[in-house]
Order: C-alpha cells, then sequence, then structure tokens
C-alpha cells in the first residue's frame, strides 16, 4: 500500500523546541534556586515579577505539549487506517505511562525505592492519547464538539469531592495517595481536562491537511490565538465561572499582576489554557516563514522533545546533586522521596536566579549536539519502528 509523503512542517517543531526549553528553565529552577525550598515562585506575597515570570513563561509547556501531540497524530493519521491509527495511540500512550513509572520517576528522584510515584505530564499526554484512540473513530466535527464541552464545561465538576477517592482524583481533583500499602503516589495531573487539549490538538490537525492553503491557516490559527488572548483577560477579569483559583487585588500593583496572571493549572481551568493556548495557537500563525539560527536551534530540540524531556531531567538532577555534594548538603540530600522542593535537608541550598539561568543555559548548549545527531539518526533511520515512539 503506497502511503502519501509528507513534508515536515517546522513552525510545529519551533514550537515544541521552545516551550522544552522553558520546561528545562522551571526544571533547572526547582533544583538549584534557593527559594525553591522556601515558597511557591507563584505566590504573590513572598514572590517577585522576574521569579514568578520565570515560572509563568513555562505555563506554556503542558498545554503545547499535550495540543500538539494532538495535531502530530492527526499527521500521522494521514499514513495510516483509522484503525491502525487507534492502535498506534493505544500503545504509545500505554508506553508512556510505563515511562513516567520508571525511568522519569527514577530520573527525578534518584531513589531505587520506587516509593513516591507521581502522575505527571508524561502520564497526562500517555492517558490523553488512550482516549483519543477511541475519539478518532469519532468524526472531526464530534470532535470539536466533545473536545470544547471538555475544556470548558470541566468546572461543573469543581464543586464535588470525594474524600481520599482515588478513581475521582485521576478523573478531576489532585490528590496523595498511599497504594499497595506502602507506595505513595501523588495525582498531578487528572486526565480532564487535558484529554479534551489533545483531542482538540487532532482537530486543529486538519489544518494541515493538503486541502488547505497555508495563507488561510495562517489567518485562521491568528484570529483564533487573537480570541483567546481576548477571552483570557475577559474571563480572568470578570472572577467567576473558569477560574477555579480566582485573583485577588492587593495594595501593591505586582502583587496583584502575579495573582491575576496565575490561574489554576491542577486541573487546568479554562482561563489557564486560554493564557497558554492562545499565544500557542497565534504562534503557529505567524511563525510559518521564521527563518534564521534561533529557529534552527529551538528546531533541533523540537524535533526530539521526548528524547531531550528523558535526557535533560537526569543531567539536571545529576548536576544538583554534584552541588549539594560539594556545597555541604551531601548527595543523600538528592535522593528524593517526593518533590525536591519539599525536601526539608535542602533549606539553605541552591543558589540565586541568576545562576539558575546560567545553569539553565549551560545545561541546553550541553544537551544541544547530542538533541541534533539522535535527530539526525532519526531522520535517517525511519525504518526503525522503535523510533516511531520517540
Amino acid at each position: 500500500m503506497n502511503r502519501p509523503k509528507t513534508k515536515r512542517i517546522e513552525s510545529l517543531d519551533v514550537l515544541k523546541g521552545l516551550v522544552i526549553l522553558f520546561m528545562a528553565l522551571d526544571h533547572t529552577r526547582d533544583y538549584f534556586h534557593t527559594d525553591s525550598f522556601l515558597f511557591d515562585p507563584a505566590d504573590p506575597e513572598k514572590s517577585n515579577l522576574i521569579l514568578f515570570f520565570t515560572r509563568w513563561i513555562t505555563h506554556f509547556c503542558a498545554p503545547a505539549f499535550s495540543f500538539l501531540a494532538g495535531v502530530s497524530a492527526f499527521l500521522v493519521g494521514r499514513r495510516k487506517t483509522k484503525s491502525q491509527l487507534s492502535a498506534f495511540l493505544l500503545k504509545r500512550g500505554i508506553w508512556l505511562i510505563g515511562i513516567e513509572l520508571t525511568i522519569v520517576y527514577f530520573g527525578w528522584s534518584f531513589n531505587v525505592s520506587f516509593s513516591s510515584l507521581g502522575l505527571l505530564v508524561i502520564w497526562s499526554l500517555g492517558i490523553s492519547m488512550i482516549f483519543l484512540a477511541a475519539m478518532v473513530h469519532l468524526s472531526m466535527k464530534h470532535i470539536l464538539i466533545l473536545s470544547l464541552a471538555i475544556i470548558f464545561g470541566h468546572h461543573l465538576l469543581d464543586g464535588v469531592h470525594f474524600n481520599q477517592n482515588l478513581f475521582w482524583s485521576i478523573l478531576h481533583e489532585r490528590g496523595y495517595f498511599t497504594v499497595f500499602d506502602s507506595i505513595k503516589l501523588r495525582v498531578v495531573y487528572p486526565i480532564i481536562p487535558w484529554i479534551g487539549v489533545m483531542s482538540l490538538g487532532y482537530y486543529f490537525g486538519k489544518f494541515y491537511d493538503g486541502t488547505v492553503t497555508p495563507e488561510y491557516r495562517q489567518k485562521r490559527f491568528t484570529q483564533i490565538g487573537l480570541a483567546c488572548i481576548g477571552g483570557f483577560f475577559i474571563m480572568r477579569a470578570i472572577n467567576l465561572y473558569g477560574n477555579s483559583d480566582p485573583w485577588i487585588s492587593f495594595d501593591n500593583g505586582v502583587q496583584t499582576l502575579i495573582s491575576f496572571m496565575d490561574p489554576s493549572k491542577y486541573p487546568p481551568s479554562v482561563t489557564y489554557l486560554l493564557m497558554t493556548l492562545g499565544p500557542s495557537i497565534l504562534f503557529l500563525g505567524i511563525s510559518e516563514h521564521l527563518k534564521g539560527r534561533f529557529v534552527n536551534f529551538c528546531t533541533t530540540f523540537g524535533k526530539v522533545p521526548f528524547f531531550f524531556y528523558i535526557i535533560h531531567i537526569y543531567a539536571i538532577h545529576l548536576l544538583a546533586t554534584i552541588l549539594a555534594e560539594y556545597s555541604g548538603y551531601g548527595y543523600e540530600s538528592m535522593i528524593l522521596d517526593g518533590f525536591v522542593s519539599t525536601n526539608t535537608q535542602l533549606i539553605g541550598y541552591g543558589v540565586n536566579l541568576g545562576w539558575v539561568y546560567v545553569v539553565w543555559l549551560f545545561i541546553v548548549f550541553m544537551l544541544f549536539p547530542l538533541c541534533r545527531k539522535f535527530g539526525d539518526y532519526k531522520m535517517s533511520h525511519k525504518h526503525y519502528w522503535w523510533l516511531h515512539y520517540f
């Protein structure tokens, strides 16, 4: 059976590369910034504008990853039957969940006991792919309706609570549990509304179909992106529906701005998704003609986002372990049983925000040649089926 040849869409890789670099900055801050062990960088009463926006820019990562994974699923589906695409998404979803609970967990913790697992962003992508495996059999119209209903309607569940109910926590409410008598399980990314974000990305994939002109796609993406940004400011200002974490007006304007620009992420509120997906879609609308060294730099990472995700976790944690050892805290303090920021042994450890940026840039440039080589390997070995899972 002959498959249509498809050209890689560089603007998608540029956006993937940008958001994964933002993500690396946030993870570097988690492991190196001395204030990470003292307070939340989004706390308007303790944070400052530079620290807050260092955290804020990384809010784009998870929504963009999920949305672009949906777009990629559509593009993959152009070379497969619906049944083949469904099987691929199902297997890849299960594989991602397995990777989250093993390789990713160990990278975060360096703890061989596997005593404190987390359902984080890779889990979110995996479980969303499993749901998308079923949704691809619907018409595009019904996929759009269902996606928007999940994204805009999930706040109707905000008032529903079940104490220590793991199923409900996985569905819609972040929680902490003990499973199998001794394993701590953190549900950080409930599946609603993330499954709707990925399926919405799948719907948007149709704009990359060969029947759609680039001019039309760019115009529509620009309009939709601007509408989402405007919708964020309107809905956030009203401070009612879609704001599970309402903003507070302080006497200090900076504190008010921090509160206003920090909608709920766990689970993501409508305002959070409008704030992050709006600029992402707008970027796709205006970036198709971008060229230059920085674009090529971002594209290198965007072509291998999962590979970068794995190795950057290990690189950051290893460097943090070395710093802890040589600053008197001991390497053992970086063998974690939970989030690094909750380790009270590390209070006083770390560097200021300026040095966090230095460490981040060092990690990015250190991993650049590895990502470029792996990207070249993928392109020259497309016949290896396992590479499709990276």
